[in-house]
Parts: C-alpha cells; structure tokens; sequence
C-alpha cells in the first residue's frame, strides 16, 4: 500500500489529481460543519439519539451523509437525493421508451440522462428538505425562531431559508462530486459518500473502545470480538467483489481469403456481487416507510399503525425476515434489468461463439439463465448476511453496533474501485506491478 501511495506521487498528474481530490473533499468535510440558521443543534442531537435505534428513512439519510443529518448542517441531505435519481433514472431507462433511446444514444444521450438526473434530485431533494423541516419542527421541537415569535411571516422566512439552504447544500455536494469525477481519482459521488462514512469509524472507534469498562467482563469480550468480525467481514467483501464466475466460448474458425480468423477460447466473467449495495438501499428504504410515517402521523394506541410499527421496529424478528427477503428479491430484480440472456446469446451467435456443450440459441439462453439464478442467489445471500449482521449482533449481545455492515460494504467497494481506476491510469504510465 505505501508503495502503491509513493508510485502515485511520483507520476506529477496523478499527484495533482490526488491533492484536487483531497481538497474537494476537505470542502465538502467543512461544509458539514455549517450550521443551519434556525436550527437548535443540542436538541436536534439529542432528538436524533432517541430515534437513532428506530431503523427509520432518517437513520439511513445520517449514515449516508456522515453525521451531517443528525448534525442539521447545510449538508445533511448530501448525496442521498441524487443516488435516489440516479436509481430512479436508471429503472425508468427499462420502462420508458424515450429514456431508453437516449441511453442508447452515446455520449449526447448519457448528456441528456444525467441532465433528466439532476432535475430529478432537484425535486427529491426539495421534498426531502420540506419533510425534515417538518419533522424537526412537529416532532424534535428543533425550531427556535419559532419559539420565540409567533410573527406568521417570521415563520414562513425560517421555513423557506431552512428548506433553501438544505436544498443548496444537496446540489453543492452534488457538483463537488462532478468536479471530483471531472478532474479528480474515482467517482465523485461515490469518493464523498467514502468520505463521509470514513469520518465516523474515529468516534464510533472511541465509543466502542469507552463500552469495555461499562458492564465489567462482558463488553471486554464483546467489543474485541465486534473488531475481529469487523476484519473478518471485510475480507469477505474483498473476496465477494472480486469474485466472478467465468462461462467458457469458443469461436468458430473461419477462413477470409488467405487469413484464418477465430478459433480462440475465452470467457463471459459474471460477477457474483453484480448489484453492489444497491438491493440494500432499496429495501432499507421500503422497511423505513412504516417507521418514518410515524414522525408525521401519531399512531392510536392499540390500533392496527401501532401493531405494524412494532412488527417494523428495528430490532424485531420479522423485521429482519422482511429485510433479508426483499434484499434477495431486490437483488434479483436489479440485475434481471442489468443483465440481459437473450442479448447476449444473439451477440454470441453473431459473432461465431458458442457455450462449449450448448446449442446456440435458446439452449444458451436457457443455460444463461440458470447460471445467473444461481450466481444471483449467491449474491444475494451475501448482501443479506451483511445487512443483517448488525440486528443480529445487537440482538444476541445487546451491544449497540454503530457501523454496520452495509456502511462496510461501501467503504470497501469504493476503495476497491479507486484502486482499480489508480491502477489503470498507472498501467497507462508503464508502471509495472503497481499492485504487487
């Protein structure tokens, strides 16, 4: 690794790019420190501990801004609007025909589908804002122009400059990340998603170290055992991510003219983690609904919303049940839109290549599907096991787990993925082994 640091610095551009990053990301790290005006911090925080354990939209917002959220900074929507455009973009490009077509348009068509994207997360991250407002209005009393003048207008002023600045903080992030893709190392949105997780491992560190001398032998015990699965779950990841499976195509030999072409061997790679984190994003945010509609509607006691919230509660079994179901599911659903059989069998046809034991056409198509099921499930069950291993942990032990899994799975995709997009501008410099 200090090798791989030292041959980046030694390559002046990529020097360059490396302090262009670490600068955008410092900003983006002092922006989070902002306050919002109108806002009273002590007791949004205070507020935010008490629902924290909830499993709620809000506890997902904070993890995905690092702290901003709970913290009431102009950050605190970060990055969360334009993932949900990006994801919600992205399905629409399978259902909607003129979508389609700009996708499949080239670069003028991707110019076009990242301008519908950044309209997208413009009124996403209005509502978004406008709800919190709400939220911290009704629910945390966080509001103190409110409380100090019953003035109408004076509490119109508040709403308004509290909803603008959260929204321009969401679209100032959001170009921060453009800038980063554009002239820095790795995906912008991605590199400041890393930053913001990365920012909270010091304190959560510091908190478990503190809960060793809370309840004598038992924490002494537990806390070492979190850090070593915390290890091990990484070097789950890494071998997940780079694990793929490879079909095997032959090419038929053709003869043009005195030249003889094909006739090689090669594989298609399927990749067992294909979706990433994305199928734990879209059920995090299914089983929030019940929760969050809790901050904007009071429940009657005894009532049918109050069995469903305690069934939807965090730490509940058929919470976790749920959970793990709609990951699998979700996972199946994202990649049957990303990965296509049929295409792929007529493009090996086309090209003179065939499944070795398998008839081309629906045989192959066939043989793909099965493959992708059982690669998928695979998958699938991974992406649950690390979603799940907070509740489960916390459940078993008591101990509160701050970092779960799925905040670890994202860490290590976007470092994985940094080193890889290093690597290939260092290949491009003639620098041999970089990685060794």
């Amino acid at each position: 690794m200090l090798q791989t640091f030292k041959n980046v610095w030694a390559t002046p551009e990529l020097r360059k790019k490396l302090l262009y990053t670490l600068l955008i990301i410092i900003i983006y790290r002092i922006g989070g420190a902002i306050p919002v005006p109108y806002l009273d911090t002590a007791v949004l925080k205070s507020w935010f501990e008490d629902q924290s354990a909830t499993g709620n939209i809000f506890s997902y917002l904070n993890v995905l801004s690092g702290d901003n959220f709970a913290n009431g900074t102009i950050m605190a929507l970060s990055v969360a609007p334009y993932i949900n455009a990006q994801i919600i973009i992205q399905l629409l490009t399978y259902a909607l025909p003129p979508l389609e077509k700009l996708a499949k348009e080239g670069m003028e068509g991707r110019k076009k589908l990242d301008k519908v994207t950044r309209y997208t997360a413009l009124g996403i991250s209005v509502f978004q804002a406008w709800a919190y407002y709400l939220t911290l209005k009704n629910k945390a009393g966080a509001i103190v122009y409110d409380s100090m003048t019953g003035d109408k207008f004076a509490k119109i002023f508040s709403e308004i400059v509290i909803i603008m600045c959260f929204t321009a903080g969401s679209f100032l992030t959001i170009w921060l990340g453009n800038c980063i893709s554009e002239k820095g190392i790795g995906n912008g949105i991605s590199m400041l998603l890393f930053a913001g997780i990365i920012a909270r491992i010091p304190p959560d560190l510091i908190n478990l170290i503190s809960m060793m001398g809370e309840e004598g032998s038992k924490n002494k015990i537990l806390v070492p055992l979190l850090l070593i699965i915390y290890v091990l779950m990484i070097a789950l990841i890494v071998f997940m991510n780079n694990a793929e499976r490879r079909v095997p195509i032959a090419y038929a030999k053709r003869v043009v003219g005195r030249k003889q072409y094909g006739g090689q061997n090669t594989y298609l790679p399927i990749k067992v983690s294909m979706a990433g984190v994305l199928p734990i994003i879209f059920a995090m945010a299914f089983m929030s609904l019940p929760s969050t509609l809790e901050l904007f509607i009071t429940p009657k006691q005894g009532g049918i919303f109050e069995k469903i919230l305690r069934v939807f509660n965090y730490t509940h079994p058929v919470y976790g049940i749920l959970y793990f179901i709609l990951i699998i599911a979700f996972n199946y659903f994202y990649i049957s839109m990303q990965y296509n059989p049929l295409e792929i069998a007529n493009n090996l046809r086309q090209s003179n290549g065939q499944i070795p034991g398998i008839r081309p056409g629906k045989p192959t198509v066939d043989y793909l599907r099965r493959v992708l099921s059982k690669i998928t499930l695979v998958g699938a069950f991974f992406l649950g096991l690390i979603a799940l291993f907070p509740i489960i942990f916390q459940s078993l032990t008591q101990l509160p787990v701050a970092m779960g899994g799925t905040s670890i799975l994202i860490v290590v995709s976007v470092a994985l993925e940094t080193a890889r997009t290093i690597e290939s501008q260092m290949m491009m410099r003639h620098h041999s082994g970089f990685l060794d």
